[in-house]
């Protein structure tokens, strides 16, 4: 299975960082999913959104989210692993198949990362996310 091409690291959505590392431990600001700077999917899965559409903007963000850590860590020359994913899905009432959604990071995680890609994660099911996005993924990894 081939690789999906990682694309430019998107420009935060507001006055923060997209990556800080500190004490070797790195935080990546939540990744939405953006392609050429634009928000590709808006709405909540299960009533604007199909969870087809769902996974397709999970992977988005899950691309975004190794764009920002490869800019960080010098094409993940330094990246140790990564430690948790917190998955936001925007979800309509009824809709619990977050986990479904977010197992399309996970495995672009350690498709492209192997064993430095396997991740703790949580999922979230809120009804609405900034911008209208329909997904958002925050992720913590550890440097050497």
């Amino acid at each position: 299975m081939a690789l999906l091409p990682l694309p430019e690291p998107p420009a935060p959505a507001g006055g923060y960082a997209p990556v800080i590392i500190r004490h070797r431990v790195g935080f990546v600001s939540g990744q939405f999913p953006i392609r050429d700077g634009v928000l590709v999917f808006k709405g909540r899965i299960g009533a604007e959104l199909t969870p087809d559409q769902g996974r397709l903007a999970c992977e988005i963000a899950a691309l975004n989210v190794l764009a920002q850590i490869g800019a960080a860590t010098g094409g993940f020359a330094a990246l140790d692993g990564l430690l948790r994913l917190d998955g936001h899905v925007a979800s309509a009432d009824g809709f619990t198949a977050q986990p479904a959604i977010l197992d399309v990071a996970s495995r672009i995680f350690t498709d492209r990362l192997g064993e430095r890609g396997t991740h703790a994660r949580t999922a979230f099911a809120p009804s609405r996310l900034p911008l209208d996005a329909a997904v958002e993924l925050c992720v913590t990894f550890a440097v050497r």
